[in-house]
């Protein structure tokens, strides 16, 4: 769906963990998750929160591809300080996030992306609890095709 939006001609931020994996598997491999899920999440946080600092001087509609709250969230479900410490006074993403369910039917492991469906889906529902907890109004995004998703968060944006 961040393809599709990137080609519509949107800001878009990849997700920090598939940067980190692809430089981590170049380098040294330390700050995997499969590896040190407690040094991926401090990197990711670390990542998650510069990508958020350089927005703020973007015009217009920014997309993100997960971010500094799932970073947080995997950080305190490694052992980490809790999701509010580390957020502490970060500069919060826009209101509305738009959530996608984990589906069976498109999901894959692959290099950078090693967990099964049943762990994506406890992952999702931790972040789900801290997006609440947070505030942030959430938009589940229906199991629709991806040009549809990406329609209905553009609706939601008033870019349509």
């Amino acid at each position: 769906m961040l393809k599709a939006l990137d080609e519509r001609g949107f800001a878009t931020v990849q997700e920090p963990g598939r940067r980190i994996v692809a430089d981590e598997l170049a380098g040294e491999g330390k700050a995997l998750p499969w590896v040190d899920m407690k040094a991926f999440a401090l990197r990711a946080v670390a990542v998650a929160r510069s990508d958020l600092l350089a927005a703020q001087d973007s015009d217009g509609l920014m997309f993100f591809d997960r971010g500094l709250i799932d970073a947080a969230v995997a950080l305190a479900h490694s052992g980490g300080p809790a999701i509010e410490e580390t957020l502490g006074h970060t500069d919060r993403y826009e209101t509305r996030v738009f959530v996608v369910p984990p589906w069976r039917e498109i999901f894959a492991e692959d290099a950078e992306r090693r967990h099964g469906f049943d762990a994506a889906v406890q992952e999702h529902h931790r972040i789900v609890q801290a997006l609440d907890a947070l505030g942030y109004m959430r938009i589940a995004l229906p199991r629709v095709s991806v040009e549809e998703r990406a329609e209905i968060v553009l609706r939601e944006c008033g870019a349509l």
